[in-house]
């Protein structure tokens, strides 16, 4: 199995039996897939910071409480979000905004409560 994977990718061969393939699974996408089907009107997206900070890693960084989708993909080409970091987050959020699903929360585990009531994380939501 692959790092960052969880899950046994297969496919179909010329017979119709299943077969394994190397394979590594987006779980942010996958989560966003998930919860726009459900109907989940709050996308939660735990991570290993308390709220999203564009500048991050420079000496001013601002940490971000709302944005919208439309400064989501403002940021992200912009490369405040990088692939290797919190692109992948921000690119599933805004899958699943698209869907016209309500709104998407990224926060830490020990913030996700208060997250929820809205002090703290960050908040994404349509414009």
């Amino acid at each position: 199995m692959r790092p960052g994977g969880g899950s046994i990718p297969v496919t179909r061969d010329g017979k119709g039996d299943l077969q394994g393939v190397p394979a590594v699974i987006d779980k942010d996408l996958t989560s966003a897939m998930l919860a726009a089907e459900m109907g989940a009107e709050c996308f939660v997206m735990l991570t290993g910071v308390d709220r999203l900070a564009i500048d991050f890693g420079k000496p001013t960084p601002r940490f971000l409480g709302r944005m919208t989708s439309v400064d989501a993909e403002r940021y992200l080409a912009e490369g405040q979000f990088p692939p290797g970091s919190m692109g992948p987050k921000i690119t599933a959020a805004l899958r699943y905004l698209r869907c016209g699903a309500g709104h998407v929360i990224i926060t830490s585990l020990d913030k996700a409560y208060d997250a929820l009531e809205g002090r703290a994380g960050t908040r994404i939501v349509a414009p």
